[in-house]
């Protein structure tokens, strides 16, 4: 092939080098998105009542306390129902003035089921007999006075033993006893010392009670009413990627770029 001795070779050199470092950095960058791309499709957010990272162990930590009335009873079967459908994988703390573990961190959501019934109203089968709430197992000897901090400091210790990083669901009415107030706070601030995400179920929870738990713990913190059973979702759902499609446009305007900034001819001075 003859050459074409040109007198601007040198200025060609320096665009033509850096062409190479601008095509160099496209290919470093749709390589990168490709990278993030696919480590984030492993591990999808997903929601169920409040929305839980999918990569992470959950512990739900129940309120059975003696200020949990009937009227919300409904509203913990429709949470428990919602969870049991997840199907992820849960640990139970069950609270009231004390806190122990009922389900092991890493129980599949299914063995939640069959605590629905006890919080379900059966049909009304004789006439002029309302139907009244199965008695469940904590009604007599367990449910006291309310010590929310004794739920969330257990499952905070859970928390920090799981082999993946956990989050805790709190699931009360919030109404804590005066005199636990300041042993909560301290729980709920190693809760952010520690990064412990934690997300709230309300059952029909005062604003006041909702304003203590939003002003200590991190902004963003989930906190949404519990469902009835009649509300409850019937499975869990996978919110619309929009950070894997961003990612995906992103690597093609890279390779795109890429393709624009690729250099077509060569040259050489004379």
């Amino acid at each position: 092939m003859s050459t074409i001795p040109l007198t601007d070779a040198r200025r060609l050199i320096g665009l033509g080098r850096g062409a190479r470092v601008a095509a160099l950095v496209l290919a470093v960058l749709a390589v990168a998105f490709a990278l993030v791309f696919v480590l984030s499709s492993r591990h999808p957010g997903t929601h169920t009542i409040v929305p839980l990272p999918s990569n992470a162990d959950t512990v739900v930590v129940l309120d059975l306390s003696a200020s949990i009335s009937t009227d919300t009873y409904s509203r913990i079967g429709g949470t428990l129902q919602a969870l049991s459908d997840s199907g992820r994988r849960f640990g139970l703390i069950v609270f009231s003035d004390e806190a122990y573990e009922a389900l092991p961190p890493g129980t599949p959501s299914a063995d939640l089921a069959p605590l629905v019934r006890y919080f379900t109203l059966p049909q009304q089968t004789t006439p002029g007999f309302l139907p009244t709430f199965p008695k469940n197992p904590w009604a007599r000897d367990f449910t006291a006075g309310t010590r929310i901090s004794a739920g969330l400091d257990l499952a905070h210790r859970l928390a920090l033993e799981t082999s993946r990083p956990a989050t805790v669901v709190l699931v009360s009415d919030l109404s804590d006893s005066p005199s636990d107030l300041t042993r909560l706070t301290t729980v709920l601030l190693t809760y952010r010392r520690d990064g412990v995400p934690m997300r709230i179920v309300g059952l029909n929870a005062s604003p006041a009670d909702t304003a203590l738990f939003k002003q200590i713990l991190p902004a963003g913190t989930a906190i949404v009413n519990a469902p009835t059973l009649e509300q409850a979702p019937p499975h869990s759902l996978t919110p619309f990627p929009w950070r894997l499609v961003a990612l995906v446009a992103a690597a093609a305007i890279s390779l795109a770029l890429l393709t624009l900034w690729r250099q077509r001819l060569d040259w050489r001075a004379a």
